[in-house]
């Protein structure tokens, strides 16, 4: 999956013979997810239509700050589109546009749209070789890049002139590549690889029978994804679950019992820079496991049950620089609980949650949870869904790792 999958992209097109490339331009961010909206200068529309982008993005293209359908002008709220925007691509870039948003002049909606933006943008310039290098040029080059805007250099090649040098818009891959790349080296935990365990354990009883527990591993998940668009590698060691992952850079290891998630888990926690134990480990398991399937022919069946490993505390006695988080998951003296599991088990921080709390705890997508640092420092969230708890504790996490 994509880094711009789900993301808000608008694209403002200038008026250069590049603007022909937009198509495919559009086409290639929806391919990967992307919600597509474009904005046009009015001599922009010489050289590709509007109903090619709008029929491209499947969203309403603007060039003006009115639609005048008969007789009734309706306003194009350029803020409010600015706001709605993840990403600003402009491309292609020319010169006289370069140099307004330099400059601060704000004399059609593209520009209008550019000066309320709050979010990452990126410019793609085209135009002949002489221009590309202009002086004037240079300084709106830098002038734009001391605003925080991110230039995608223009490439070498013919160009409309006839001319060969460099000038030419980057081509459509080359744009979504680079936008692509940008952000993950931005991202906050580029370079982190993150372990995660999910889901519940199955403890064999005999070949067809277990002991297990309602764990659904949507927590797990959510953490990973979350983990994941913060830029971080992912191992996710998950027990039996039907939950499913496409990001990239998650990487999936199926276990069944408690005694695999162990394994796996030392396996991996040594080059670990943040280790999340979400699962919902069996605390016992059968000391006997039937080679064949156990006939019901007596009125009641004793199981002997032996504790499986600590996978929370083994990994709190060895850990050196990793930052361990555990889940507690308590049905009375919940905080006091918790605090002491954080204490014993070595963690950094608890998550702790409560299946006297409404909407909390296993199957459900919402949450409720209160995190604990080794600090004692106690912080309450209100019942979430679980896409934003695993959001909150990624924030919280960074919070140490970058004090």
């Amino acid at each position: 999956m994509s880094i711009l999958s789900g993301k808000n992209i608008l694209l403002g097109i200038s008026g250069g013979i590049a603007a022909y490339k937009t198509a495919s331009l559009v086409r290639l961010f929806v391919k990967l997810g992307a919600n597509v909206k474009v904005v046009m200068t009015p001599s922009s529309k010489d050289f590709i239509t509007p109903l090619t982008l709008s029929t491209l993005s499947k969203n309403p293209v603007h060039s003006s700050f009115t639609n005048d359908e008969d007789d009734n002008a309706i306003w194009n709220n350029h803020v409010d589109l600015a706001l709605w925007a993840n990403i600003f691509v402009i491309a292609p870039a020319t010169a006289n546009t370069l140099s307004k948003m330099a400059h601060g002049v704000c004399d059609n909606f593209l520009l209008a749209t550019y000066l309320s933006a709050k979010c990452p943008v990126y410019f793609a310039p085209a135009m002949d070789l002489d221009m590309y290098k202009h002086e004037s040029t240079l300084h709106s080059f830098n002038a734009l890049k001391s605003y925080n805007n991110v230039m995608i250099p223009a490439e070498s090649g013919e160009l409309a002139s006839g001319l060969v040098g460099e000038g030419r818009m980057a081509e459509p891959e080359t744009i979504v590549s680079f936008i692509e790349n940008d952000i993950l080296e931005k991202l906050p935990l580029k370079g982190k690889k993150v372990l995660i365990t999910a889901g519940p354990t199955y403890e064999a009883i005999d070949p067809v029978r277990f002991i297990g527990n309602h764990s659904s591993g949507k927590m797990g998940f959510e953490i990973a994804k979350a983990s994941a668009n913060l830029g971080a590698e992912v191992i996710l060691i998950t027990g039996p679950t039907h939950q499913k992952v496409t990001h990239s850079l998650i990487h999936v290891i199926p276990v069944i019992s408690a005694s695999d998630m162990y394994k796996a888990a030392h396996e991996y926690f040594e080059t670990a820079d943040v280790a999340i134990l979400s699962a919902a480990v069996a605390d016992y398991k059968p000391k006997e496991v039937a080679l064949q399937k156990i006939k019901k022919k007596d009125p009641t069946l004793t199981l002997e049950l032996e504790k499986t490993k600590d996978i929370l505390a083994s990994l709190g006695a060895i850990k050196t620089n990793q930052f361990l988080v555990g889940f507690a998951l308590e049905t009375n003296n919940e905080l006091e609980n918790a605090k002491d599991k954080l204490k014993r088990k070595n963690l950094n921080l608890i998550v702790l949650n409560s299946l006297n709390d409404t909407g909390a705890g296993f199957k459900s997508d919402t949450n409720k949870v209160t995190f604990i640092d080794a600090e004692d420092t106690v912080t309450e969230f209100q019942l979430k869904s679980k896409t934003d708890v695993a959001i909150d504790l990624l924030n919280k996490i960074l919070e140490h790792i970058n004090a």
